[in-house]
């Protein structure tokens, strides 16, 4: 088995999926784990991109289904976190709009990480290292402040957080452990990006996030492809089995196999 097999099979992606169907069985799969885990529905950041549409689409078709055949009030939160101003916070706000949510709520988390920042760069000057955190550590101090926002509210509504991680991010390891800083549940796991847009399609995620440039919003201009150096079309080619150039499946490969961390339990003794 060569290792794009193998890596084909350990995350699962499909060569070719229907839509209606990978919607309908992932709206089940989050009515089913929201039943048994007797909460009253599920959050969700919505960032403006694709990856968080798809999934606020799913979980309000989840919620919305759970509350009719139940006749209780099953909800979806969808939660905005600009960090100070944010310049596509429209497209968060459309996404809920597109879904119609009755719960949504911004959470400005600039104050937050600049405080976190500040402390940690005291704490590295005690230990004799003067300098400001890095673009790429304040970056994950915003990904984790975001995450505690949102199991704060979670907790207090009794509510599962929702997480975007799909296979084309687990295959470059861009996502830190768990997601950025743990999550109850992943319902878009064995989709590659191009499958995630066809769900998007299918649900009517606004076209202008559908063909959105991915970004993690981590600083100013990141983008995941440019950051990687690998586009979502040649990483979603090769999580379905096809040929790519060489040069780019050499790099990926080695993305992948240096990230191993990123995927495996957290290991003991």
């Amino acid at each position: 088995m060569s290792l794009q097999q193998e890596i084909i099979s350990r995350l699962g992606v499909k060569p070719a999926i229907d839509p209606d169907h990978e919607i309908r069985r992932r709206v089940d799969f989050l009515k089913e784990y929201v039943k048994n885990s007797k909460t009253t529905g599920l959050l969700i950041a919505i960032s403006g991109g694709v990856d968080s549409a798809v999934t606020t689409g799913l979980c309000k078709k989840a919620t919305d289904e759970l509350s009719q055949e139940t006749g209780l009030d099953y909800r979806t939160v969808g939660v905005l976190q600009p960090y100070g101003e944010q310049v596509d916070i429209e497209d968060s706000r459309s996404v809920a709009k597109a879904f119609g949510l009755r719960y949504t709520v911004e959470t400005n988390i600039l104050e937050a990480v600049n405080e976190i920042a500040l402390e940690a760069e005291y704490a590295l000057k005690a230990l004799g290292i003067h300098r400001h955190l890095s673009k790429e550590g304040k970056g994950n101090v915003k990904a984790r402040t975001r995450m505690v926002l949102q199991y704060a509210l979670a907790f207090e509504m009794n509510l599962l957080v929702v997480g975007t991680d799909h296979a084309s991010e687990a295959i470059t390891g861009f996502f830190t452990k768990y997601g950025d800083g743990a999550v109850d549940i992943t319902p878009l796991t064995s989709l590659n990006k191009r499958q995630v847009r066809m769900l998007a399609e299918r649900l009517g995620v606004p076209q202008h996030i559908v063909t959105k440039a991915p970004t993690a919003g981590l600083w100013e201009g990141q983008t995941d492809e440019g950051e990687l150096g690998i586009t979502y079309d040649a990483n979603s080619d090769y999580l379905e089995g096809k040929e790519i150039d060489p040069a780019v499946r050499e790099k990926l490969e080695k993305q992948y196999l240096k990230t191993e961390h990123k995927r495996s339990p957290i290991p003991g003794i």
